[in-house]
């Protein structure tokens, strides 16, 4: 990758006093790259609002420091700091048309008045509101007026662009046709950008990396391969991933030739000790206390399987998802053909060896991923 163009190095945000205040984020350390595009994903309240505002320089930072191109930003005023944004919130100029609040930004630049007409009406076409170029924001409706806020951050030339909930007024529909579009215009022009997100689709679609938040810290940032597959701690495994990734408590014993994982007193999963690599069957006995982590989509019917019975089963129109019983719990399987198992059936299924993810009951951290330690 090329050289960093975002440092962001042990930043905190706290709203109030640093004794009795609330932390919002929590000793963030994160680079971003020239021309990446990185999502901030996490629950409401994890922090990823927070953390845009302070690049951008709507929030003050506690302590650590911001820096852009290697140059420390912190105390710059945020129209110095070239960073272009799209408001939650649309921010939109009343007094001006949509096309006027797209074009704002370019008035203060050499730019020919017919150039800036130019730019308007490609990025007004690539959002979808051409139409509305010569009405005022108060006459569209809110999904439009968040395009148009979209569009005036992306038509400038700023270092950073960067998109607070940028399609969350829109119907999936056209989100989805967006997406593309949106990522496209970002790939060509060379742009950097940061966007904040709660929607997966819209993450993966998207980013390069996607940095996932919680509580104020940052869990990991990877691609969505690498958080998909590789999850750093069980709260990345359940909360990438949908459905969300199975869990069990289990307990791990073994044998001469077997590897054994108690999820409750009547149900162990059973392999033999030729399935795993010396490290993974070591690390998971020592921890003891184990969550075993397997996505959906690897729980497959099998002869050889351990028996479920079936609670819900639903058809979604190109997949079936099946809910069943394993050991007290819920554990969720995908199969992409319609399937007509009905409540209290049941079915045998495995999980094999290459699809489990062991991590520490207490702290969370993964141990493993199949067979390939974390």
């Amino acid at each position: 990758m090329s050289q960093a163009l975002l440092n962001i190095e042990n930043v905190d945000k706290i709203y109030g006093t640093a004794a009795s205040g609330i932390y919002a984020v929590k000793g963030l350390s994160m680079a971003v790259q020239r021309g990446e595009i990185v999502s901030l994903l996490g629950s409401s309240g994890c922090g990823k609002t927070s953390t845009l505002r302070m690049i951008a320089g709507f929030e003050d930072i506690t302590n650590g420091q911001i820096s852009i191109a290697g140059k420390a930003i912190n105390n710059l005023a945020p129209v110095k700091r070239n960073v272009a944004m799209a408001f939650e919130g649309y921010s939109l100029y009343p007094p001006l048309t949509i096309g006027d609040n797209i074009a704002f930004a370019l008035k203060a630049t050499k730019l020919s008045a017919a150039d800036v007409k130019t730019k308007v009406a490609e990025i007004a076409e690539m959002l979808e509101i051409s139409d509305i170029l010569d009405s005022y924001p108060s006459s569209v409706s809110g999904g439009q007026q968040q395009r148009a806020s979209l569009g005036r951050a992306l038509i400038r030339d700023a270092d950073l662009h960067l998109l607070d909930e940028p399609m969350g007024q829109l119907e999936p529909q056209l989100r989805a046709l967006l997406r593309g579009r949106i990522k496209h215009y970002i790939r060509e022009k060379g742009l950097t950008a940061i966007l904040v997100t709660h929607d997966q689709a819209e993450a993966n679609a998207l980013s390069d990396r996607i940095a996932v938040m919680e509580d104020g810290y940052l869990q990991q940032f990877e691609s969505p391969l690498v958080l998909k597959n590789q999850p750093a701690n069980l709260f990345t495994g359940t909360f990438i991933g949908e459905p969300p990734m199975n869990v069990f408590n289990a307990s791990v014993t073994q044998d001469s030739d077997q590897v054994r994982f108690q999820l409750d007193e009547n149900v162990s999963l059973n392999y033999n000790i030729s399935e795993f690599t010396e490290s993974v069957i070591q690390a998971a006995i020592k921890h003891e206390s184990i969550v075993i982590g397997v996505r959906p989509y690897a729980v497959k019917r099998s002869n050889n399987g351990v028996n479920v019975t079936v609670l819900v089963n639903q058809w979604l129109g190109d997949q079936t998802h099946i809910a069943a019983e394993l050991a007290g719990q819920s554990i969720v399987l995908v199969e992409h053909d319609r399937a007509f198992d009905k409540t209290g059936e049941t079915i045998s299924v495995q999980l094999t060896p290459d699809s489990l993810h062991l991590f520490d009951r207490h702290s969370g951290a993964a141990i493993s991923h199949g067979t390939v330690m974390a």
